[in-house]
């Protein structure tokens, strides 16, 4: 076991992709880091990295070597956080990023309750549409609704994200419902620009996937102004029933075309594989609390519509 004591810095060498990032992250010299992993590198008799000027990569050992070793420091953060956990509550600085329209309509309203449980916590939440990098960041997790690519993250599904077709009561008077996603080529589509399932929404049909590339004078990066569009009657729009699903229970919004299901995805709450500490499990089970289930909040009054869902998404 005389190398575990080098674990945590291959692993910080790793996730900083450097050794001088993995250095400003310890608290160490760069020279101390390099000779730490070559000390490594010798005792096990195999080289882990490939170094060159410019980029550092994992050879096939390394990649092995850095499963386990993650794994493993996982596991010694958890049996620390046990007993920790014995002697008192969660506390100190909890980083958590999360998108913005989320954030502002399900996670700032819970921000009270959430500090009075837990008062020894200071939160900083970052809300922001942009996919962040969350080891390069220092966040201790993230609540996302989307593709989870990254296999440094460990994801723990919270609850169901319904996406459906919708437009105003007056769009729909003036230029009539589609009955098929063929037909959305004849209206004005309302376009997220950060939607990172590509450039077609995707329906599902009796004949199989349905792609229809939205066309449309209105494109945004926030999906709340969306809303502001739909509800103003300049188009039709895919949205995600927890930011629509109060307006379409009162009417203010229809949603159309529920026989050509669009995939639902699901809200996750995600971490770095490195452990997660007491004041991040906190956070989480207490949204698991508050919004987790198959039936969430924002779908209250809604009917279910057959959408298959992809997991994760």
């Amino acid at each position: 076991m005389e190398h575990f004591t080098a674990m945590p810095i291959f692993v910080a060498v790793v996730e900083a992709g450097s050794f001088s990032a993995a250095a400003e992250r310890l608290g160490l010299t760069k020279s101390a880091v390099s000779k730490r992993v070559q000390q490594l590198e010798a005792g096990l008799n195999v080289r882990l990295l490939q170094r060159t000027t410019r980029s550092l990569s994992l050879t096939e050992a390394g990649e092995r070597y850095y499963d386990r070793a993650r794994a493993a420091l996982a596991l010694a953060n958890e049996a620390e956080e046990a007993a920790a956990g014995l002697q008192g509550r969660p506390q100190g600085l909890l980083r958590v990023a999360a998108p913005m329209a989320f954030g502002r309509l399900h996670l700032s309203p819970l921000v009270a309750e959430f500090l009075r449980r837990y008062p020894d916590i200071q939160l900083d939440l970052a809300m922001d549409d942009r996919m962040v990098d969350l080891v390069e960041g220092g966040y201790d997790l993230a609540v996302r609704i989307g593709n989870l690519p990254d296999n440094r993250m460990v994801a723990r599904r919270l609850a169901p994200c319904r996406v459906v077709v919708c437009a105003s009561p007056a769009y729909l008077a003036a230029h009539g419902a589609p009955a098929h996603p063929a037909e959305l080529v004849g209206h004005n589509c309302i376009h997220y620009s950060y939607y990172r399932g590509g450039a077609s929404w995707v329906f599902s049909g009796p004949d199989g996937e349905i792609r229809v590339p939205p066309r449309g004078n209105y494109q945004v990066n926030n999906s709340e102004a969306r809303r502001d569009a739909l509800l103003a009657g300049l188009g039709i729009c895919e949205m995600p029933t927890f930011i629509v699903g109060a307006d379409l229970a009162a009417g203010r919004l229809v949603e159309v075309l529920s026989a050509y299901p669009l995939p639902a995805h699901a809200v996750h709450a995600v971490y770095p594989q490195r452990g997660l500490p007491a004041k991040a499990r906190a956070f989480i089970d207490f949204l698991d609390e508050k919004l987790g289930g198959d039936a969430p909040p924002w779908d209250a009054g809604l009917t279910a519509s057959p959408s298959a869902e992809r997991d994760p998404i």
